[in-house]
């Protein structure tokens, strides 16, 4: 899609130097990309936190610890 938008030169030649882009769009581009990546990150984040159910407690850490199968053999 054509836009024509104004963006200060110096944010420009900052995302494309961030970027490593070597035109303009590129570094739009990447920029947006980048943008929405993170921010369904934070959807997922913010949808999955507190779910998780631990797998190993205390004690059975220590029983693992103190388990012979699980010594390093140098």
């Amino acid at each position: 899609m054509k836009t024509t938008i104004d963006i200060p030169d110096s944010l420009l030649k900052e995302a494309m130097r961030y970027t490593r882009a070597k035109t303009k769009r590129g570094a739009v581009v990447t920029a947006i990309e980048k943008f929405n990546r993170l921010q369904r990150l934070r959807e997922l984040n913010a949808r999955l936190k507190g779910t998780f159910v631990d797998f190993m407690n205390q004690e059975d850490l220590k029983g693992m610890r103190e388990d012979r199968k699980w010594e390093k053999t140098a």
